[in-house]
């Protein structure tokens, strides 16, 4: 099953937690923190995989989460990390945040990895807390959790030449006549529903990719015919291939057919539009054919496309133009270029969210709102009192409790943030300078 899209959610590993301990041992008084730091979660990462071809494995299995990171221990020992969570996809796949519809990463090489969501970074031990002031400090982070997204995965298929053209004009048939590939050939439109690649052999030494294209038709570009499923597949392309029917049993004009393809393609995108065409007059065989594509053949010459007459059915000309096709391939130039050409590479790394503000909820609590503060909240252990003191703190120095006064927060109201909720203190909470003082 031939799957071009798909939508997922993906989901990195929570970090392990720090731990609160205590060096003890015989002959070593005052031994100090040891608490080891929690390890860091699973990334989840995806990575491009030339063996496939479709996107159908996430099509049953839409939810993927990478492992947590390991605890930590005393004697300073760290938790292990979380293991990775790879996910292979076809060359070609393009990746979209699903929420804001922005691309996040092309992986269009073999091999090429887009780190997909971000395992949480472990909590801190202990023995990070401890200074000339605070011996003995009783708080130890939680694990922060993982980054979680959702995802539209759009697989763009990777082919040196094209096959365009209305439906049921040839094209399923000329792939299959030059190519090891068997696509569904029937005499009605549409039979061609996915996109087909076969290898074409020129010589010993010369072959390239074709893609049978399914039918385009006019307002495809808005989705008739499933056009807009099709358009991307031809994106990727160093050369397209126009195919017209000149065999007049449809009743269409083939001029008239060549100005909707692609004036669809150039609604679509304007890098379609620029794609160079080679126009291929097929259905030469039928009787009348000649002299229809010999008034087409002249009218396209003009505008400077090459044109071929061909016959997909007998094969008649189809020698000349993959040879035609081949050289014109060779001028082109390699993919590489192609690609550095019409687009440049994209791999877009997120940033955590570094402000915050404040807002109003309508049962009149408070919300502070921002990544960094969330994540500070997430990774503390609201059970500690020691921990709630640190936070209180940290919140104070960056500007938090501030803000919450000049919005008319008072003692006692509703604070939230993130998944927490706490009670508005509007006075300082001492740190205990060490065990001794309490």
């Amino acid at each position: 099953m031939f799957v071009d899209e798909a939508h997922i959610q993906v989901q990195g590993g929570r970090g392990g937690n720090g731990v609160v301990s205590f060096r003890r041992e015989k002959f070593v008084p005052r031994g100090g923190p040891d608490g080891g730091d929690g390890g860091r979660g699973g990334h989840v990462i995806l990575v491009a995989d030339p063996a496939l071809s479709t996107l159908v494995d996430f099509r049953y299995k839409r939810t993927y989460r990478a492992p947590s990171g390991g605890h930590g221990q005393g004697n300073n020992k760290h938790g292990k990390d979380g293991e990775d969570l790879t996910l292979k996809v076809p060359v070609g796949t393009v990746v979209y945040d699903d929420d804001t519809g922005a691309m996040l990463a092309d992986l269009s090489t073999p091999g090429q990895t887009f780190v997909a969501a971000r395992g949480g970074r472990g909590g801190l031990g202990n023995a990070h807390f401890a200074t000339s002031t605070r011996q003995t400090p009783r708080v130890a982070e939680k694990g922060e959790p993982g980054q979680e997204r959702k995802l539209r995965l759009e697989l763009k298929l990777l082919a040196d030449v094209g096959l365009v053209g209305f439906p049921n004009v040839g094209k399923s048939t000329l792939i299959a006549r030059v190519s090891a590939a068997k696509p569904k050939i029937a005499d009605y439109p549409f039979t061609t529903l996915v996109p087909n690649l076969g290898v074409v052999r020129v010589d010993e030494e010369r072959s390239f990719v074709m893609a049978d294209i399914p039918g385009l038709i006019e307002g495809a570009h808005h989705g008739a015919g499933l056009g807009d499923r099709f358009l991307r597949h031809i994106e990727r392309t160093r050369l397209v291939v126009h195919i017209l029917d000149v065999s007049g049993t449809t009743g269409r004009d083939p001029l008239h057919d060549f100005e909707v393809v692609n004036s669809e393609m150039a609604a679509y995108s304007p890098h379609l539009a620029s794609l160079p065409q080679v126009v291929a007059l097929n259905k030469i065989d039928l009787p009348g054919a000649p002299e229809t594509a010999e008034a087409v053949r002249r009218n396209l010459a003009h505008r400077g496309h090459p044109v071929f007459a061909i016959s997909a059915v007998t094969g008649q000309g189809l020698q000349e133009l993959i040879y035609h096709l081949a050289d014109r391939l060779e001028q082109i130039g390699p993919p590489t270029q192609v690609a550095a050409a019409a687009e440049e590479p994209v791999l877009f790394t997120a940033t955590p969210e570094a402000s915050w503000r404040v807002e109003r909820d309508a049962d009149g609590a408070y919300l502070v709102r921002g990544a960094s503060v969330e994540r500070m909240v997430a990774m503390t252990d609201l059970n500690s009192e020691d921990a709630v003191r640190w936070l209180h703190r940290r919140l104070d120095r960056m500007g938090v409790l501030t803000a919450l006064r000049e919005a008319g927060a008072t003692n006692g109201v509703t604070v939230r943030i993130g998944n927490a909720e706490f009670d508005f203190v509007d006075s300082p909470l001492d740190w205990p300078r060490d065990a001794e003082q309490r």
